[in-house]
């Protein structure tokens, strides 16, 4: 069986396995990036059963290291280990992201007001270049691109708040959300909503105004729970015609 480095012919989930490994790394952590990779893309769908028979020969390893893998997306919260079932891709439910969108509301908008008082030229230099990336896909109509970029926009200025307390806890709480199957952007007028909001942001990151910062970043999140509550009820909606 060849080493996990040398996969070929690998299946759809598997797309471009280089692109996480480490090859000096052990095989657990490689196969913690490629699955974590692939949980993140939906290519290992959320509530999808791990078959560790089916992972262990794909991937080109033995059980022993998969197993340490799946403990560690375990502990991320990741995956789910369901008692004589099996484990599973972690699903979010509705009610989960009624509770991480208000709590994550209150961190990044306090990321937003520290970032307002105290941001350098530099990184208002950093963030602007990222917020006319965000206005080129927007006006591309390239929704996987802007929230490629919103994403990266989110880090940045949790970078420049110098805060490791609200890196760490928004970070946890961004990995679980990535799980969620629904994409608040593809709701109709949301992306241009969200570029507005985003304009709103810059001008009071410019004129160093922390109150206002700290409302619209946390507006911006409760706008985006809002999002994903319409796309649920759109599609109950659609299954009860069906």
């Amino acid at each position: 069986m060849p080493p996990l480095w040398c996969i070929q012919n690998t299946p759809h989930w598997l797309d471009n396995p280089l692109k996480t490994i480490i090859n000096n790394s052990p095989l657990s952590h490689q196969a913690v990036g490629l699955l974590r990779e692939q949980i993140y893309s939906h290519r290992l769908a959320p509530g999808q059963r791990l078959d560790e028979a089916m992972l262990a020969e794909q991937l080109g390893i033995s059980r022993t290291p998969l197993r340490e893998a799946i403990k560690v997306l375990g502990a991320e919260g990741l995956v789910e280990l369901r008692p004589r079932k099996g484990c599973f891709v972690t699903e979010l439910t509705e009610r989960d992201l009624e509770e991480i969108f208000p709590i994550m509301a209150v961190l990044e908008g306090r990321v937003a007001c520290e970032v307002a008082g105290k941001r350098t030229p530099q990184q208002l230099k950093t963030l602007d270049a990222l917020h006319e990336k965000l206005e080129r896909r927007a006006a591309a109509g390239d929704v996987d691109g802007y929230y490629e970029t919103n994403y990266v926009f989110h880090d940045t200025m949790q970078v420049c708040a110098g805060n490791r307390w609200l890196q760490t806890v928004i970070g946890d709480l961004r990995k679980h959300l990535k799980l969620s199957r629904h994409h608040s952007l593809r709701l109709e007028g949301r992306l241009d909503a969200s570029l507005s909001e985003h304009r709103a942001l810059m001008q009071a990151l410019h004129a160093q105004d922390a109150e206002a910062a700290e409302r619209i970043m946390r507006d911006h999140l409760l706008a985006q729970l809002t999002a994903l509550r319409e796309l649920s009820n759109e599609a109950a909606r659609s299954a009860h015609v069906e």
